[in-house]
């Protein structure tokens, strides 16, 4: 059962927002709710850096703690989520109010792809966020800014980011990465897949395995048979079983990934 003493907090990553009916965790919440957990989410934008969405996932998580009295939270929080989530506890002084940060897909020491990408004339990300920007806006970010959130990605800015973020006394960390056995697990990664493949090794067509992994580091979400594990695939991107066949070993349906996480906060009372 997933009945934790402290209520899940899902905080999302970046290109999307905690709206229904496009939930960005597909049937994650309703697998979780199902089991007896209490699930709400971050609110925060899709395309913001990593200081302001830690500014806004500060007022949604004191005003929930507030209205719901329920003390603490544990977060769950999917690739740039969780580097708001640790920007939160540390740098903003949320600590009291967070049990536990369990990361998925985060990229913890950046991405050697995107130092290539940096190398670009800057005007041509700068052309890029335009839309972007403007789309997000129209869809309700408070402050995107699409440049400035992929410059965060660089492995040296993300040097200096867990220099200033250490983990916090009296929180909990672990952390998860997943990886695509093939680019062809998930066609809409394809290319992502092969270029980082290419330039940093194993990944879930965004995020590496080596860089996903901060403190306590679980597992790689591999999948079963022949089937890997995107980086859209952690989050149920999909809405289905990742296979109908029933599996003693190997990984059938994401959902069952986070039901075991939260089973297992609660076992440690968090």
């Amino acid at each position: 059962m997933c009945q934790t003493r402290y209520p899940i907090f899902l905080v999302h990553g970046t290109g999307f927002r905690d709206k229904k009916p496009l939930n960005y965790w597909g049937r994650i919440p309703a697998a979780l709710q199902k089991k007896g957990a209490t699930v709400t989410y971050g609110h925060q934008d899709a395309w913001g850096t990593v200081a302001d969405n830690a500014v806004m996932l500060r007022k949604n998580l004191i005003k929930y703690v507030d209205e719901t009295n329920c003390g603490k939270v544990n977060i769950i929080a999917h690739s740039k989520g969780g580097l708001e989530a640790r920007y939160l506890v540390h740098t903003l002084g949320c600590g009291y109010l967070v049990a536990s940060i369990t990361t998925v897909a985060t990229p913890h020491h950046g991405s050697k792809t995107m130092d290539v990408i940096q190398k670009l004339p800057s005007w041509i990300m700068h052309v890029i966020a335009l839309p972007i920007n403007g789309i997000s806006k129209l869809l309700g970010d408070e402050k995107p800014d699409f440049f400035t959130a992929c410059a965060q990605f660089t492995t040296e800015h993300m040097k200096k980011f867990n220099a200033n973020n250490p983990d916090v006394d009296g929180v909990y960390y672990q952390s998860y990465a997943s990886a695509m056995k093939s680019p062809f697990n998930d066609v809409i990664m394809l290319v992502q897949n092969i270029v980082v493949r290419l330039v940093e090794g194993d990944n879930d067509g965004l995020v590496t395995t080596v860089s996903a992994r901060w403190t306590n580091f679980k597992e790689i979400w591999i999948g079963s048979s022949r089937r890997g594990i995107s980086h859209m695939d952690t989050v149920d991107a999909r809405r289905r079983r990742l296979t109908r066949k029933e599996l003693q070993n190997g990984i059938a349906d994401v959902c069952d990934c986070y039901i075991a996480i939260v089973e297992e906060l609660k076992r440690m009372g968090f």
